[in-house]
């Protein structure tokens, strides 16, 4: 299981959000996700813990909590919907309009 960290702070890094979510018990891993474009932090994050009982004391434990000016939103991360790869347009027969003229 993997746990969301929402409303994060632009200036978290990994070292503080594993010495937080380290009370609760053994991270496993932080991973926290950058704008491709600007390299800037999205202000979220994901946590993963050893151990299920774990992550569940540290959910209900810092869900709402105040941490670096920021009230954190916290809970069990929901699978990554598939979004798809077409971006729009007819490609059919090698052609990249909607119509054909």
């Amino acid at each position: 299981m993997s746990i969301y960290v929402g409303n994060l702070s632009y200036d978290v890094t990994n070292d503080d959000l594993t010495s937080v979510f380290a009370e609760y018990g053994a991270v496993k891993r932080v991973q926290l996700p950058v704008d491709r474009e600007t390299g800037r932090m999205r202000g979220f994050g994901f946590v993963e813990m050893s151990a299920d009982s774990e992550e569940s004391a540290a959910i209900d434990a810092l869900d709402g909590a105040e941490w670096m000016g920021r009230d954190l939103k916290v809970n069990k991360a929901k699978p990554r919907e598939d979004r798809g790869g077409s971006f729009g347009g007819d490609r059919r027969n090698g052609k990249n309009f909607s119509r054909n003229y």
